[in-house]
């Protein structure tokens, strides 16, 4: 399968997100990014299926990213919470999309929720806390 149209290489930082991904960036919905992930070889676990932490890094990638670009200049977000409610298994050439919400943005925390998408139906849900300093 390939890469939707409108979805562009995230170019994330070197380290533990080049193992995790590779992450796209997509089209803005409701202010927000949407973020993608092909779900390749090195994701799939003994039962054929993305690994469950590959689920639990992508929302955390994708509900740290929206607070991350939610204003200029970026915020530099860390995780304080992040919960993952697994529905259904992704396989091998599965095209998921996480789908974010900022909750509420204050001043040191941000609350954040949404959704990790395979087409129209949702795989699994997600919330997260991140603290951040503003420079």
């Amino acid at each position: 399968m390939a890469i939707p149209s409108g979805f562009e290489p995230a170019g994330f930082t070197p380290g533990f997100l080049d193992h995790g991904g590779p992450y796209y960036l997509g089209p803005t919905v409701d202010g927000v990014r949407v973020v993608g992930l092909m779900i390749v070889p090195h994701h799939i676990n003994y039962q054929d299926a993305a690994h469950g932490g590959v689920i639990s890094t992508f929302a955390d990638v994708a509900l740290s990213h929206a607070v991350y670009d939610a204003e200029r200049p970026r915020l530099a977000p860390s995780t304080v919470t992040l919960t993952v409610n697994y529905l259904e298994g992704a396989r091998l050439g599965d095209w998921l999309e996480a789908r974010v919400r900022i909750d509420r943005l204050g001043g040191r925390t941000a609350y954040t929720s949404g959704g990790v998408w395979r087409g129209e139906e949702r795989i699994a849900t997600m919330s997260g806390v991140f603290a951040f300093r503003r420079s």
